[in-house]
């Protein structure tokens, strides 16, 4: 499912330069950094509560999706400047994009619902309503006709239907899910339990967790090795990063790095992992083969859903950033 992003970056986003964009929930700022020098080198106001920095499907724009604003602030990263804002997106939590490209997918997290709407002007297709609170985040199935939703305050998975746009099935793993991932064979989604500590391994044709993996205190957000044989798991509570061996469902080992790791993105070479500190104001760059902190770079209060961008791949998926 991620060979497209095992590669090299696409010609024709070779000319942008490489930044790494932080919201600052609290803050209400982007943080900009060039990851060459592990220094920011602009930051800017935004909306109210900025939660992620989502590129969009052809990876044209970024997208700042804050929820408590109603509006989309969008990013052009030829500039790394604010190009425009687009209002009347209602709660824009988390932002995705279907496979086919025919959807964009806005989390309205507070309005429990997920918003089906146009990928151009962001016009309403259709709300389809989560009965449960705390819908966060997704991943959509090899074929791109379903999603995997989190509920992070219910305990609940839901399966959408992407084409008729309803909730076709949900199934109960318990604690705080957070973070969906598909695995790279496209046979199982892995969930992050914040509350279990863990990840629930579901089998989405039958809606059926077919095994639990212990990684650490607070389980919350993955990424994909460059070779997309690993997955890396943040733990937010115990502050360690868990590698996964996503084909034998397993921990590898832990590394220690403190702070309150949370959203996650791998360098184009595969060589760093960087992620944001959600309680503690900066964010951490570390060594992919030994687990080692390179840097620690101070961004503002809440950092979240960072986006180190462009990155290989053909389409993006939306989130922080997730490639195909």
């Amino acid at each position: 499912m991620y060979a497209a992003a095992t590669g090299g970056i696409l010609a024709r986003l070779r000319s942008i330069p490489t930044r790494v964009y932080v919201p600052n929930s609290i803050g209400n700022t982007i943080s900009v950094i060039d990851p060459a020098t592990f220094k920011v080198i602009d930051k800017y106001s935004v909306g109210i509560e900025p939660q992620h920095v989502t590129p969009s499907r052809d990876m044209r724009w970024l997208y700042v999706d804050q929820g408590n604003t109603g509006n989309l602030t969008v990013i052009d990263p030829r500039t790394g400047k604010i190009a425009h804002i687009i209002p009347n997106v209602t709660d824009p939590y988390n932002l995705y994009f279907t496979p086919d490209g025919t959807k964009a997918v806005v989390v309205a997290e507070d309005n429990k619902r997920l918003d089906f709407r146009d990928p151009v002007n962001f016009k309403l297709l259709k709300s389809v309503t989560i009965p449960w609170p705390g819908v966060d985040h997704l991943d959509f199935t090899a074929d791109g006709r379903y999603l995997l939703a989190s509920t992070e305050y219910s305990g609940m998975v839901v399966k959408v239907d992407t084409v008729a746009m309803k909730m076709v099935s949900h199934l109960y793993v318990g604690g705080k899910p957070i973070d969906v991932r598909l695995s790279p064979d496209g046979s199982v989604f892995f969930v992050a339990n914040q509350w279990l500590s863990g990840v629930s391994v579901v089998d989405p044709v039958h809606m059926k967790q077919i095994k639990f993996i212990r990684t650490g205190l607070g389980a919350h957000g993955f990424a994909v090795s460059r070779d997309a044989k690993l997955f890396y798991l943040s733990n937010r509570i115990a502050g360690t990063i868990s590698v996964l061996d996503p084909f034998k469902r397993i921990v590898l080992k832990t590394w220690k790095v403190g702070g309150s790791p949370d959203m996650m993105q791998v360098s184009p070479d595969g060589s760093q992992l960087w992620f944001s500190n959600r309680f503690d104001g900066y964010v951490t760059v570390l060594n992919t083969k030994t687990g080692a902190i390179i840097a620690k770079i101070r961004t503002g209060a809440s950092p979240h859903g960072l986006c180190y961008f462009p990155q290989p791949g053909n389409i993006s998926l939306g989130h922080n950033g997730v490639y195909r």
